[in-house]
């Protein structure tokens, strides 16, 4: 964690990646804490239960109910939650049940990236993911600024060395995105890539943009902003009825009111 400026408010950013790869958590954190401003501390969770790594809508599905587990049981005390996967599976009904700002990676990213340039081009991790990528995007109303996305096409030896075994193949993924589909900003797409953006960004002549840093500095601005939890409307909390089969903590969390 960072060292917390005297007599400033100290910031709490709970950051929790949706799958079970500690290896991956270890990746956001340290990018989340390259990425914070002084004063702010950083816990990092990992899913309880789930898939190695985020492909398909399915697996998106189950990390959704994973991250509002860990939600449940680690958001207190924090000022603002950040959805570590790129896809952010169970953001938007975080955002019905937890009085802080909910942030995920992708609507991060590709806010920051519509803020550099008119079109981006994200770069995947494998061919399978990018229906489920087009999915979130299409679902931010943002496809019109989508250029396009390019994914790696090989094997992957292990989830949490892609950066040191593909990044010349993201490059160039990246670079073909410049030249070939018209890319204005790169959207540097999963958290086994946070903190690559900051290795390859003199390597291409387009923004370059990284997810989870993103998401914390988005996280600090909605923090300081201090806007309130929504009482009405469709982030209003969920009505009160019956339920079964839930863990206390879920329970816990469904039983608040804003």
């Amino acid at each position: 964690m960072t060292a917390p400026i005297a007599n400033q408010p100290q910031t709490r950013l709970l950051v929790i990646n949706p799958n079970i790869s500690t290896s991956v958590t270890a990746i956001i954190k340290a990018e989340a804490l390259r990425s914070a401003a002084s004063g702010t501390y950083i816990t990092a969770v990992t899913a309880p239960f789930g898939v190695a790594y985020i492909e398909t809508r399915f697996e998106a599905m189950l990390a959704a109910y994973a991250v509002a587990e860990a939600a449940a049981q680690h958001a207190e005390g924090h000022d603002a939650v950040i959805v570590a996967a790129f896809g952010d599976p169970g953001l938007l009904a975080l955002r019905e049940v937890l009085p802080m700002p909910v942030i995920g990676l992708t609507e991060a990213a590709l806010l920051s990236a519509c803020m550099l340039g008119q079109r981006f081009s994200i770069i995947a991790i494998s061919t399978r993911i990018s229906a489920w990528y087009r999915d979130t995007v299409h679902s931010y109303d943002l496809l019109g600024r989508l250029a396009s996305i390019r994914c790696l096409d090989r094997p992957l030896r292990n989830v949490a060395s892609i950066q040191q075994d593909h990044r010349d193949a993201l490059v160039a993924l990246a670079e073909r995105a410049v030249a070939e589909d018209g890319a204005d900003v790169i959207v540097l797409a999963g958290a086994p890539l946070a903190g690559l953006a900051r290795q390859v960004h003199g390597l291409l002549p387009v923004p370059v943009v990284d997810g989870v840093s993103s998401a914390v500095n988005h996280a600090q601005t909605l923090t300081s902003l201090a806007s309130g939890k929504a009482r009405a409307g469709s982030f209003a909390p969920p009505p009160t009825k019956p339920h079964a089969g839930l863990s206390a903590p879920m329970t816990a969390l469904l039983a608040q009111r804003a």
